[in-house]
């Protein structure tokens, strides 16, 4: 009789703190999805953030001869407008339309990526860059990189949002490039 009742005691303890836990691991899942959401409403990038942007573009232009870029609060500002659209969307990555500017976009898991891997995903591109002009056939597997080495570009301006546990990262570029039938440099 003691052995059932020792049992049934070391059974109701074991119930009561998994419910604890239980409740622990509720109010952690809150908390993180209450922190995501007020993250998803920071899109524009720190002072920090940007020279780095800004700093990893130029050095990526410098090994192909190319002059800085500069950054522009404009291109930012029409950054952060598109990054809270994908935001608002599902966070589906899709390039903005009617705009006048290059852009590359960027996702990645929140806490595994930041801005500057996000680069370093489009300069990646440049393995499969040949130096011939673009196509329509070469272009799919080159434009983030060719964008941000298009000789013509002057100007960069970036922003992020959080969503779905993703960084969400667009940069735009004026004047635009990716012409087809033209080589970046």
């Amino acid at each position: 009789m003691k052995t059932n009742i020792s049992l049934y005691l070391l059974v109701s303890i074991i119930v009561f703190v998994n419910a604890c836990s239980s409740d622990s691991s509720h109010q952690k899942i809150a908390k993180t999805k209450a922190l995501i959401k007020k993250n998803a409403s920071k899109t524009s990038l720190s002072e920090k953030e940007q020279l780095a942007v800004l700093k990893y573009h130029n050095k990526i232009r410098a090994k192909v001869n190319l002059n800085p870029l500069i950054w522009s609060n404009e291109l930012a500002q029409y950054a952060k407008k598109w990054v809270a659209n994908l935001a608002n969307n599902d966070c589906k990555l899709q390039h903005s339309s009617n705009s006048n500017y290059g852009e590359n976009l960027f996702m990645g898991t929140l806490g595994h990526y930041t801005v500057i891997d996000g680069i370093k995903s489009w300069e990646n591109e440049k393995h499969n860059y040949s130096g011939e002009d673009l196509n329509s056939a070469n272009w799919r597997n080159t434009g983030h990189y060719t964008q941000i080495v298009w000789r013509n570009t002057t100007e960069l301006g970036c922003a992020t949002t959080v969503c779905n546990n993703n960084l969400i990262m667009a940069c735009n570029y004026n004047p635009a490039g990716n012409y087809m039938g033209q080589k970046p440099y």
